[in-house]
């Protein structure tokens, strides 16, 4: 394999990785923001 082409691999392995935790912190807001809105909901 080309010295580029592990290269550009290892660039697409790094942006994939950032995406997924990206898409991780927002399923975990999500979570929290619905959490505290079924406490607000069952407290009334």
């Amino acid at each position: 394999m080309s010295e580029k082409s592990k290269i550009n691999r290892a660039k697409r392995e790094a942006e994939q990785e950032k995406k997924a935790k990206r898409v991780i912190n927002w399923i975990i807001g999500g979570l929290l923001v619905a959490a505290i809105g079924l406490i607000i909901y069952a407290s009334l």
